[in-house]
C-alpha cells in the first residue's frame, strides 16, 4: 500500500468505523438476549480501538467458542467515535475493557475505580520511529528534535525528565505516515506492530526504538470496574481463562482470525494482518518470558512511582486497589 492509499483508508476510517460500530452494538444486543435465553452468561468486551489483530487473541477466542465453553456469551465492541473505553466500563455499556496499566493507575488517581484483571501484553509495542539515517539511535539523542506523539503522552514525559530533554518539541501525532515519508528528519510515535508496515511498503528504510527500553514500561491489560470484579469474580475469571487461550491459539495460527477481521474491518489488509501477528510473536510481547496474562506487583508498585514522580497522579492511594493478580496465576 502506498502513502496515498494509506492517506485514503485513514480518510474513510470514521465512516468505517462508524457504520462497524453501529453493525456491532446492533448484533452485540442480540447476542445478549440470546445468550441469556441459552444460560450463557453475557460479557461485553470493550475495544481500545477498531477491531486489528492486535486484538487478536479474543477474537480467536470469541470464534472457536472458547468463551462459551467458559459459559460466556462475549460480545466484541469496537469503540464509539470519541469514546473512552474506562467512561464505558465505569459507566456500565461495557463489563471488560481494553487498556494499559499506566491509564488504570490515572483512572484511579482521577476517581475511577477500575481494576486490571490480567496482561493482554507483558510489554506495550509503542515505539518511536526514525530514517535508517537519523542520528537517533537512543532516546538522549531526541534532544532538539520534534516528535510526533500523542497529545499528552505520558511516556514522552518521562523520558524528557529521565534523559533531561530541554529543546525537545512535541508536535500531534497522526494516524498517517505521509509526513514521515515526506521529511527525512521526522521523528514519529508508532506502534511496533503497525506503522513500520506502512513506511516500508512506500519503500522508507526505518529504525525503532521501543518506548519499553527506556525504562517506561507498563502492560496493556483487560479491566473492569471494582464492582463487576467484586460481584463477578467467576465470569471476570472464566473470561480471563478464555482470553488466554484465545491468546495462545491466535499467536500459534493466526490465518482463520486475520480473515475474520477482514470482514469486521474493509480498512485491514492480509499482508498488514500478516506482520502484524509476526511482530507481536517476534516482540515476544503477549507470550514473553512469564505465564500468559501474569502481572508482578514490583512492576505494578514501580508504575505507581514513575507517575507520581511525574506529577500525573492525583494524591496518594494504595496501587493494590488497582490490579488483581488471582485470576491469571
Amino acid at each position: 500500500m502506498n502513502s496515498g492509499s494509506r492517506l485514503n483508508m485513514m480518510r474513510c476510517l470514521a465512516t468505517v468505523v462508524f457504520a462497524l460500530a453501529l453493525t456491532l452494538v446492533l448484533a452485540g444486543c442480540h447476542g445478549n438476549q440470546s445468550g441469556t435465553s441459552s444460560g450463557l452468561t453475557p460479557v461485553r468486551l470493550q475495544l481500545d480501538w477498531y477491531p486489528q489483530p492486535e486484538q487478536g487473541g479474543f477474537f480467536t477466542a470469541q470464534m472457536l467458542g472458547y468463551y462459551k465453553v467458559e459459559g460466556l456469551d462475549v460480545t466484541i465492541l469496537p469503540l464509539p467515535q470519541y469514546g473512552s473505553v474506562a467512561q464505558q466500563v465505569a459507566g456500565g455499556k461495557a463489563d471488560i475493557g481494553l487498556g494499559s496499566s499506566d491509564q488504570v493507575l490515572e483512572w484511579n488517581s482521577n476517581g475511577l475505580p477500575l481494576v486490571a484483571v490480567s496482561a493482554t501484553m507483558q510489554h506495550d509495542p509503542q515505539a518511536i520511529m526514525v530514517h535508517n539515517e537519523s542520528p537517533i539511535r537512543d532516546f538522549r539523542d531526541l534532544e532538539g528534535h520534534t516528535i510526533a506523539a500523542q497529545t499528552g503522552a505520558t511516556w514522552l514525559k518521562y523520558v524528557t525528565k529521565r534523559y533531561n530533554l530541554r529543546q525537545t518539541r512535541q508536535i500531534p501525532s497522526t494516524l498517517s505516515v505521509a509526513n514521515f515519508l515526506a521529511d527525512p528528519n521526522y521523528v514519529q510515535q508508532i506502534f511496533i506492530t503497525s506503522e513500520p508496515f506502512f513506511a516500508k511498503q512506500a519503500g522508507a528504510k526505518v529504525r525503532t526504538l521501543l518506548i519499553s527500553s527506556s525504562g517506561y514500561d507498563p502492560y496493556r491489560v483487560q479491566f473492569a470496574s471494582r464492582d463487576f470484579v467484586t460481584q463477578h469474580p467467576d465470569v471476570v475469571a472464566k473470561f480471563v481463562k478464555a482470553s488466554i487461550r484465545g491468546w495462545e491459539e491466535y499467536l500459534r495460527n493466526p490465518g482463520p482470525t486475520n480473515a475474520h477481521l477482514l470482514t469486521l474491518n474493509p480498512a485491514l489488509n492480509p499482508a498488514q494482518e500478516a506482520y502484524t501477528a509476526q511482530a507481536l510473536r517476534d516482540g515476544g510481547f503477549v507470550l514473553g518470558d512469564v505465564q500468559t496474562g501474569r502481572m508482578d506487583p514490583g512492576r505494578w508498585q514501580g508504575e505507581y512511582e514513575q507517575l507520581k514522580t511525574l506529577g500525573i497522579l492525583h494524591g496518594d492511594f494504595d496501587p493494590t486497589t488497582a490490579y488483581a493478580l488471582k485470576f491469571a496465576q
